[in-house]
């Protein structure tokens, strides 16, 4: 029995170093471990949650998701459905008994379902060649509306001799006379457009209610169920003209269509009050500048009594969503890098009511969030953080509750670097920059480590204080890392946005290096061993930063933009890049074009610079990427270049395009890291 004892007490005090796993930092192929909610969608009563749980399977190289439901105290959270398929955007019906849904379960077609709470059986109700968008339910729950891409003939001028029985030719001649004939992500676009569409919940074959040459967007019921409300850009110059969308009231008895608005602007995103008598919206009126903050309006359902909430604001509104009593609108704005919800009474009193909104970008760090809210003013929303992508959270009656934890089992053996916000005054005006130092895994002050600055793309985007893999990456390779928001960021207001209207790039350089030299300050940083990378506009911003010095060791120059006069003709939206972005068009103004390309500065570059494009990108071409390429070969520039295969501008097509731009952006700074 002593024996025994002495053996057992031995035992236990070894099992727990046996058991105990020794943390170690992140690795390139996490990317498939990592997990984030989105679409939260709270109950009209508030007391339950559906939510869309995404994840990652590494041997198909594939993104998936499913439906999960919960307790808003977050007991009996339990999936809905199940499997390696993608089910995304619930609505709740208005009785909380049914919930609408879109997912390709049954085959490779993505489907629009009904699924029934008390049974929980799924019906699908569409079985279309094209699948459905965004729906809403109407308020009887006994139909719902949504828009539908419907193909339509293409016509062409061109007449071509029919190949003779039995021929093998080359495929046919692809004609095209749009304005926009291709998007990045979509790549070249097919004959048709976004009709709007209702069905019932018995299925069958859904009502086509528009028939036009027109994309239209989601459409929403009225109370009493005779029309549909949506915006849409109607105008016969909307190809030159593409931010120009009203808010548009159809008749379903007669089809008539009437326009609720008129002013020329960004006009979209109808909510209904909970009485049926007012719409709330989102839009500006539009003076062709490069960045204009978006105001909540609230009219009457005729149109009438227009009214801007959000005047005093500065910020950019979006999501709408009524308070029950109709009294006030609760919405989303941007802060200082912060995702919040607020609320704008109708008499045009704002107050914030949660913060700490985000977690959707898992590659970079841009703070995107999403939320709703419930008859009885509960929130489900995505809660964001440096230390975990977005997780579900409720807020109630003052109360936050932190619903799931989707990635603790990974977590709980990988270290992260640690974020630390930083200001500091740019060099050109002493306006004030917000950024965010990310330090290595068992960072040590007293040592020296490499740098890197990371740029954020946009322009008018923003970056905050949420997770990173990339950042996250660079961190657990020992580097201290930068990134920030410089002037043209949003979250600031529209003085800090517009700032680089037709300036751009031009002082936010001097806001960047301002960044660096604050962390070089603090002491631990190695300034013989500098990198720089960005992408789409932070490329940009990259390849203008190294024919401007010679600071940095090596640079990695992400889907940029190296000649505006080729890139406002060439990518996906000339009749937006050239209208807000600049004065003219490149003809017109070839003076404007050239003094803010990278390209005009090229014979400056001393800096081994890499560049990295996906082939299938049509927001910055990787024809950008080989201009840079071909210059720095003729000037005998180290340089490479990375394509990645089948990718669009976001990279994000597959999870190992994340993976791949990560490892090679690591791979170029690691190779020139120390070495003299």
């Amino acid at each position: 029995m002593k024996k025994l004892s002495i053996l057992f007490f031995l035992l236990i005090g070894v099992f727990p170093v046996l058991n105990a796993q020794q943390k170690t930092n992140l690795e390139l192929t996490d990317i498939f471990n990592l997990e984030y909610v989105t679409n939260p969608s709270i109950s009209p009563d508030g007391t339950k949650v559906v939510y869309v749980r995404n994840f990652k399977d590494i041997m198909t190289d594939r993104d998936y998701s499913n439906l999960w439901i919960t307790n808003i105290d977050g007991t009996q959270n339990r999936p809905l459905t199940q499997g390696n398929h993608n089910d995304v955007s619930p609505v709740w019906s208005h009785d909380g008994t049914k919930i609408a849904y879109r997912s390709n379960q049954q085959d490779e077609k993505m489907k629009l379902f009904v699924l029934y709470l008390d049974t929980k059986e799924s019906v699908a109700l569409t079985n279309s060649a094209n699948p459905p968008g965004s729906v809403s339910w109407s308020f009887d729950d006994q139909q719902l509306a949504f828009t539908q891409f419907v193909p339509k003939a293409k016509k062409s001028l061109l007449n071509i001799p029919a190949k003779p029985e039995g021929a093998t030719w080359n495929d046919a001649p692809i004609y095209i006379d749009e304005m926009n004939y291709r998007g990045d992500g979509a790549g070249y676009y097919k004959s048709g457009n976004q009709q709007i569409f209702t069905i019932g919940l018995a299925g069958g074959t859904a009502r086509q209610w528009t028939f036009d040459d027109n994309d239209y967007g989601t459409p929403i019921w009225s109370k009493d169920g005779k029309s549909l409300i949506f915006s849409a850009n109607l105008h016969e110059n909307h190809d030159l003209e593409p931010a120009n969308s009203d808010i548009y009231q159809m008749d379903l008895a007669s089809g008539a269509i009437k326009a609720l608005t008129s002013r020329f602007g960004p006009d979209g995103g109808p909510v209904l009050s909970p009485d049926g008598t007012q719409i709330a919206y989102t839009g500006f009126d539009d003076t062709f500048q490069g960045y204009q903050v978006t105001n909540l309006y609230v009219m009457n359902v005729d149109g009438s009594s227009i009214k801007n909430l959000t005047a005093d604001l500065d910020r950019d509104a979006g999501n709408p969503q009524w308070e029950s009593n109709g009294k006030g609108i609760y919405f989303q704005y941007d802060e200082f890098g912060d995702t919040k919800i607020g609320h704008v009474a109708l008499t045009g009193k704002i107050r914030t009511v949660v913060e700490g909104l985000g977690g959707l970008d898992l590659g970079r760090p841009y703070n995107a969030g999403d939320y709703s809210v419930s008859n009885n003013s509960k929130f489900a929303y995505t809660l964001g953080g440096t230390d975990h992508p977005a997780d579900l959270a409720v807020w109630s009656d003052g109360e936050v509750k932190r619903i799931t934890a989707l990635n603790d089992d990974i977590f709980s053996f990988r270290n992260l670097g640690k974020v630390e916000e930083i200001w500091w005054e740019s060099s050109f005006d002493g306006l004030k920059i917000q950024g965010w130092i990310v330090t290595p895994p068992n960072f040590d002050p007293s040592k020296k480590y490499p740098f890197i600055l990371e740029i954020h793309g946009g322009p008018f985007a923003m970056y905050g204080p949420a997770f990173s893999y990339e950042i996250q990456q660079y961190a657990a390779a020992g580097y201290v890392v930068l990134y920030s928001n410089p002037r043209g960021s949003t979250g600031y207001g529209q003085e800090f946005g517009n700032s680089i209207h037709h300036d751009y790039p031009n002082h936010d350089y001097a806001d960047l290096m301002s960044g660096v030299d604050a962390v070089i300050e603090k002491g631990y940083v190695d300034t013989e061993n500098l990198f720089v990378t960005g992408g789409s506009g932070g490329g940009l911003l990259t390849a203008w930063i190294v024919g401007k010095t010679d600071r940095f060791k090596a640079a990695v120059v992400a889907k940029p933009v190296i000649n505006w006069s080729t890139h406002v003709l060439y990518a996906d939206n000339p009749a937006f890049f050239t209208k807000y972005w600049f004065p003219g068009n490149p003809w017109e103004e070839p003076e404007n074009y050239a003094k803010r390309s990278p390209i005009t500065f090229v014979g400056n570059v001393k800096t081994p610079t890499m560049l990295l494009t996906g082939e299938k990108d049509y927001r910055t071409p990787i024809a950008e990427s080989e201009q840079f390429y071909a210059a720095l070969k003729l000037l005998e520039v180290e340089t490479a270049m990375v394509r990645i295969p089948n990718a669009s501008h976001g990279l994000v097509n597959r999870p190992s395009m994340l993976m791949s731009k990560s490892a090679s952006i690591l791979s170029w700074f690691n190779h020139y890291r120390d070495k003299k």
